[in-house]
């Protein structure tokens, strides 16, 4: 934002004034957001040309923008058509608009009983993800081409994978299906779960490979790619001792409960689900080492415009 402040400075034309659109599903708690967000720094006159200048130098955590909470899914419509000069996602298009439902039909070929996750599944149910992912992206293309600016531009972030086989989802795969579903495992063995329940529980997320998510850019056709690649990140596991298998196991629940854990206590109740994520620190710790040599997120980054 300060890049593009200085611009204008340049060729002799006026700062521009920005706003800025936070988008959530109406479940989200925005109020929180915005408590959170840094005050406006604005001078007695109130333009955000003088907040900018104002704020260069300043050590004091402001923002030079206006801020508005949209709420909606953002595999739909949310904005007026050519009103948005740049849209941003980071980490949120892996989420799935919602488990596909044949991988909870247990009458199907796609279903996932025993798991929690795509990772390791059957072909049928790693299809099945593929299909709901293909479907959610090209909602979301098809509602961003009629809402950007021509001119405009998008960036994107999202999980992504190396492997060409839609159920080995890498970094994400080890995270929520091998060591997050045995704890599963262990409480339908304990009767503390029903077997039924563990299965129709299922992680609405996929992780792209980088020809995937090219392909269908590609095939929905409004976007041109500018720039689009696999990006190595960092481990979810964030420790300060990586060989105390008690703070790695803690920091493996936790990055779980992150995640998934309002999905859990909405499926099984806060007790159980506290029970679950106990057993997953434990298992967690068991497996320490391997952990944090392996569990490391790809991400597929991207910018796009309208095509020609």
């Amino acid at each position: 934002m300060a890049a593009i402040s200085t611009t204008p400075k340049l060729s002799g034309r006026d700062v521009p004034e920005f706003q800025v659109f936070f988008s959530d599903l109406p479940s989200n708690d925005f109020n929180t957001l915005f408590q959170l967000l840094p005050p406006l720094l604005a001078p007695a006159a109130g333009s955000l040309e003088e907040c900018l200048v104002a704020g260069e130098g300043s050590t004091a955590t402001t923002r030079p923008y206006l801020a508005a909470g949209v709420p909606g899914t953002f595999y739909g419509r949310l904005f007026p058509g050519g009103s948005i000069n740049v849209f941003t996602s980071t980490f949120s298009l892996h989420w799935l608009s919602q488990v596909p439902d044949e991988v909870s039909d247990s009458t199907s070929a796609a279903y996932n009983g025993g798991r929690v996750f795509v990772h390791r599944a059957t072909e049928a149910t790693a299809a099945a993800y593929k299909r709901q992912f293909q479907a959610d992206l090209a909602r979301f293309l098809q509602s961003r081409a009629r809402e950007l600016k021509r001119g405009g531009a998008m960036f994107l972030a999202c999980l992504g994978r190396t492997s060409a086989d839609p159920a080995d989802q890498g970094g994400a795969g080890l995270l929520f299906g091998t060591h997050f579903q045995d704890p599963w495992g262990d409480l339908v063995r304990e009767g503390v779960v029903e077997r039924e329940k563990r299965d129709s529980f299922n992680i609405p997320v996929y992780a792209p490979s980088l020809q995937e998510f090219r392909d269908m850019v590609r095939a929905h056709g409004a976007f041109a790619i500018d720039r689009l690649e696999l990006v190595k990140g960092g481990s979810p596991l964030v420790v300060d001792r990586p060989d105390d298998a008690a703070e790695v196991g803690r920091a493996m629940a936790n990055s779980c409960k992150a995640v998934a854990g309002v999905l859990v206590d909405a499926h099984i109740g806060e007790r159980r689900g506290a029970v679950l994520f106990e057993r997953l620190e434990r298992r967690a710790a068991r497996h320490a080492r391997e952990l944090v040599e392996k569990v490391h997120f790809f991400h597929v980054v991207c910018s796009l415009s309208l095509a020609p």
